[in-house]
């Protein structure tokens, strides 16, 4: 048994001041004080304590492309960042495209993952008997590339994607670009500038236009077959008018993702940061910018998340055209939030319900996501007014590199509980316990 003491427990809207007992991986009781003899006891006094946070959206890189990560590296990160839950992309190698692939995933998962679990099957335009096989109990979600991916996952084959959106078994989460839209964008800015091309092009490669032909061709889809559609990582204002909110997130059948990193930096940011804040889609203008904070707000976009998406140093410092998309997010991803919490942006209540309880929500996840009892014991313990530097002697990425590093962050994770097991505490991991794989009521 665990018990904590003196937290300030944030779940479901409120801060309550309690005591928790942790009890079989399981919140057994929450009550203003606990007594219990026999329960190894850690004083909450001064913290918080959150519902483990849920991502919806990372890429572990296993199998085929450990030089840049592993399940074992990145859910230590994640664990020590308050992350308790992934759910992990298909563009691996191989991509994650048969049912067997899938299988062999979670097996890795089983064995390395220091958070709980979940991997999407991947959609391409010839796995169509493969993708209605999955089963939307035990299975995140179906992913679909509707913009260039690694290998054989961009779905362009108009016929596969209504007869993927009329059928889908389960939620069909998308990466939405316009293909011939970036393509032709590309095509013009390096015949004007070839080589010399830098990722201060990419927001105008990758154009707010191509992100919302492909959403807007996306939510038709599902508007026209009913379909459980969630698109990940908006990046634009012209998108926002997509999606609805004036029903409760239960009642939605399309849901909308923002990224802690289009949150937190615009375009001018290139300058600075170059390649190792290119991803797709790109970081755009701070109107775009703005007009994100604001969505989140209101709820228009529901859930936050990273795309956590590492490379290794050597891959980003290549010329712009070479170097790859992504970067490392998910050990910051609540000190970003926090960072808008200290500026008066947004309250730690509203980081919780966006972080923790939405995807909860909008997944189905069974038993996570709050901090109730009976719920499964994935809790943070967050010091709020700790300051702290990242560096490369604090980072758990097995590339190694974060372009925080040299940030100065108010507020920190102290401990994390995953299935009520203290996998993160004071700076040390203890990997004696796995993660478990996600359910979902479904």
């Amino acid at each position: 048994m665990l018990l904590l003491t003196n937290t300030q427990l944030i779940n479901r809207g409120k801060i309550q001041f309690c005591d928790i007992l942790i009890k079989n991986g399981r919140i057994e009781r929450i009550a203003p004080q606990i007594t219990a003899p026999n329960a190894q006891v850690i004083d909450a006094q001064g913290k918080w304590v959150i519902p483990g946070i849920i991502d919806d959206q990372v890429h572990f890189r296993e199998p085929g492309l450990t030089h840049k990560a592993s399940i074992a590296s990145e859910s230590r990160a994640a664990v020590a960042g308050g992350v308790t839950s992934f759910m992990e992309m298909p563009n691996v190698q191989p991509t994650t495209t048969t049912q067997q692939l899938l299988a062999e995933k979670y097996a890795i998962g089983a064995r390395s993952s220091a958070a709980n679990y979940s991997f999407y099957m991947g959609a391409t335009n010839d796995n169509y008997e493969e993708v209605l096989r999955t089963d939307p109990k035990s299975v995140c979600g179906i992913k679909i590339f509707m913009g260039s991916s690694t290998g054989n996952m961009l779905v362009d084959n108009p016929t596969t994607l209504e007869r993927i959106y009329a059928n889908a078994p389960t939620l069909i989460a998308t990466h939405c670009e316009d293909e011939a839209t970036v393509r032709a964008n590309n095509e013009r800015y390096l015949a004007k500038y070839g080589d010399s091309l830098t990722a201060a092009f990419h927001p105008r490669i990758r154009n707010a236009e191509a992100c919302l032909l492909s959403s807007s061709m996306a939510v038709q889809l599902a508007k026209k077959h009913g379909t459980r559609l969630h698109i990940l990582h908006i990046t634009t204002k012209d998108e926002l008018e997509l999606f609805d909110n004036t029903i409760p997130l239960e009642q939605k059948r399309i849901t909308a993702e923002v990224c802690v990193h289009h949150l937190h930096f615009q375009s001018r940011d290139y300058a600075r940061y170059g390649n190792l804040i290119k991803c797709n889609p790109a970081i755009k203008s701070k109107a775009h910018h703005d007009a994100l904070l604001s969505a989140l707000l209101d709820n228009r976009l529901d859930v936050i998340a990273t795309d956590h998406a590492p490379h290794t140093w050597e891959e980003k410092a290549q010329s712009y055209l070479k170097a790859p998309s992504g970067l490392p997010l998910i050990q910051h991803t609540l000190n970003v939030m926090l960072g808008f919490y200290h500026k008066g942006l947004i309250s730690a209540e509203r980081i919780v319900e966006k972080m923790c309880h939405a995807p909860a929500i909008a997944f189905q996840v069974k038993d996570r996501g709050f901090a109730d009892e009976g719920a499964w014991a994935d809790l943070v313990l967050v010091d709020p007014e700790y300051t702290w530097t990242v560096s490369k002697n604090n980072l758990l990425y097995h590339c190694h590199w974060s372009p925080f590093e040299g940030k100065r962050f108010k507020g920190k994770v102290c401990s994390t509980l995953v299935n009520g097991h203290l996998v993160w505490h004071n700076e040390q991991l203890d990997l004696s316990k796995n993660g478990e794989r996600l359910e979902f009521i479904r």
